[in-house]
């Protein structure tokens, strides 16, 4: 029995309900029945393969597997083919008629080896899916010699075309008349221009993970990008960013479990484990948003958001306000730390022991933002030519004396730059020699870094004799106050007595004005900021040369040198071969005046 929402005092019985039923409106469920084999392998097929770009990504992990340095891209998206040709260890007959069926692959044998996978593809997959989705043609070569084959599939990946072919070493795969099979899928893919976006990102993905492979992609018969192979991820990306240049990048390669501060891994007895960046020095490049920090995992591009997390909270006081970093992170792991079946397309990824993980990043990102002889490689270049040019000239008749005077250096810790004070200019910028040529540190943001993370390390609220009276604050301000640590209480009409403040400010004669700056929002690294802000030297101060020293030594030793809190760059350099080359000191002195 149910009662009516209507009348507390009348039910309805819902027995006496009676529904008409249309004669076209069959409410009766069918049987359930097993599905024919053919739906579901479309089925299957279609969650494997769900674009374009899903074509050139199984295609380019099989070529990448099977050893292959470079690797060509054709494509024809208006009659839905793609072509995908590399230099691989390709395959023999025997292995091409078994190419396409169902679930077979050379990457995997028992069901163990699902914890220890160390290819891109594994599940046998990919081929059986285009089999059953476009009109799938493979010719193919072993590297071992022997000809060449041409294998044409039927729908169940079934060779109904076998020809002997001449064919170079490697692999070309052809599917052509995607989703002709499946024309509701075609029907529900983006238009061609935005299918090109998706396989051009994917292959950017694919490149910047594998640096040492040649690409080359092609698109209605003409060439559409190229990608030149590199040593490291550093080189590919200025390749795939055009607006980031070599210069703006910093790259950091750590082998984990070696170092003391990676002695706490958590597996043992495990193959060589490393951690690479490759980051946009927050003073020279930075993006409007988070689409350029990346991560992947053994030579695949996943998605972590705990991981990339922690590459934003890195950044963190480095960068403009609402400006992202530039970040690559690659991992090389244990395979046993990793879960790759929680996804059909392997995008995303279990990671064991991510508290680990979480601290290595954040510890190499650090290190990677220091400025260090490790960082400047142009300054360890010039101090090595310097000493050789001196011995040259030690052994021959040629030879000035460059002796100056010593003064104070800032080199007062391991693996800090040597800078030297020489000038203030308009009282503003300090100007330093280093071994690489001269910088230029303006001096109050530089000091602003310095007293910010002293405040982010210590937040030290002092007593004020007599407390500050501040007036005609609202109840938002009163509230702000309290929540950054400062004792506000009521002390008359639209009047609160302030009884404690940051050390730096309690001294200071604004010290009410900064305390109504600090009332005005934000949470306690605002107003950590704000109060460093405040309390550095201001630009027009002048300054001696001890003076500037200090300051350069202290902020040498902060975490985040390059940027201030609110992002700005501190220091400006102009190396020595840069000018050289402006004041054409390459010329010869006789020849330049016609001698």
């Amino acid at each position: 029995m149910f009662y009516s929402t209507h009348n507390d005092d009348t039910f309805l019985d819902l027995r006496a309900w009676k529904v008409p039923c249309s004669p076209k409106l069959d409410l009766m469920p069918s049987p359930i029945q097993p599905l024919p084999a053919e739906v579901v392998h479309l089925i299957a097929a279609g969650e494997v393969i769900d674009s374009i770009a899903a074509v050139v990504r199984e295609l380019v992990e099989n070529a990448l597997d099977a050893g292959a340095t470079r690797i060509a891209i054709s494509l024809w998206p208006e009659q839905w083919r793609v072509r995908v040709a590399d230099n691989g260890f390709g395959m023999d007959l025997a292995d091409l008629q078994l190419a396409a069926t169902p679930h077979s692959t050379s990457k995997i044998r028992r069901c163990e080896d699902l914890w220890k996978i160390t290819s891109l593809g594994f599940r046998g997959e990919a081929l059986h899916s285009l089999a059953q989705l476009s009109e799938l043609d493979i010719c193919s070569r072993s590297r071992d010699g022997g000809e060449g084959w041409r294998i044409v599939y039927d729908a169940l990946g079934e060779p109904v075309v076998e020809e002997a072919i001449a064919i170079a070493p490697g692999t070309i795969v052809t599917a052509a008349n995607l989703f002709g099979t499946w024309t509701v899928r075609r029907q529900g893919l983006p238009p061609p221009a935005q299918q090109l976006k998706a396989v051009q990102a994917t292959i950017h993905q694919i490149a910047i993970c594998h640096p040492h492979i040649t690409w080359q992609v092609q698109q209605n018969d003409r060439q559409w990008f190229t990608i030149s192979p590199g040593e490291t991820a550093q080189q590919i990306l200025p390749q795939i960013l055009r607006d980031v240049h070599l210069t703006d990048l910093q790259q950091l390669k750590v082998e984990l479990g070696t170092g003391k501060e990676f002695s706490q891994l958590p597996i043992t007895n495990s193959p060589t484990q490393w951690l690479e960046l490759v980051l946009g020095l927050p003073d020279r490049c930075h993006r409007r948003r988070p689409d350029w920090v990346r991560v992947a995992t053994n030579g695949r591009m996943v998605k972590s958001a705990e991981l990339e997390q922690a590459i934003l909270a890195s950044f963190q006081r480095t960068l403009p306000r609402d400006r992202y970093p530039v970040c690559f992170l690659h991992l090389q792991i244990s395979p046993d730390l990793i879960d790759w079946n929680r996804h059909p397309a392997k995008a995303e990824i279990y990671l064991h022991s991510m508290n680990y993980w979480q601290e290595q990043i954040t510890h190499a990102i650090g290190q990677a933002l220091q400025i260090s002889p490790a960082n400047l490689p142009e300054a360890v270049h010039s101090e090595r030519m310097g000493k050789l040019l001196t011995a040259a000239e030690n052994k021959t008749a040629y030879s000035i004396n460059r002796s100056i005077q010593p003064t104070p250096s800032s080199k007062n810790e391991i693996g800090s730059i040597e800078l030297r004070v020489v000038a203030q200019i308009h009282n503003t910028y300090i100007v330093a020699e280093h071994p690489a040529g001269v910088w230029l540190i303006e001096q109050h943001i530089a000091h602003e870094r310095v007293l910010y993370e002293q405040l982010c390390d210590r937040w030290q609220l002092v007593p004020l004799q007599p407390p500050i009276v501040l007036t005609n604050l609202c109840d938002n301000q009163v509230e702000q106050l309290q929540r950054i640590g400062l004792e506000i209480e009521l002390f008359g009409e639209q009047m609160w007595a302030v009884r404690n403040a940051p050390a730096l400010l309690a001294q200071r004669e604004d010290c009410a004005d900064a305390l109504i700056e600090l009332s005005l929002g934000g949470d306690l690294q605002t107003a950590q900021v704000a109060v460093a802000c405040r309390s550095a030297i201001r630009n027009g101060t002048p300054l001696t040369l001890q003076q500037m020293q200090t300051i350069l030594e202290q902020w040498q030793r902060t975490r985040h040198p390059r940027t201030c809190p609110h992002g700005r760059p501190i220091y400006l350099s102009l190396k020595e071969s840069a000018l050289a080359r402006f004041f054409r000191r390459h010329w010869v002195i006789g020849k330049s005046h016609g001698i």
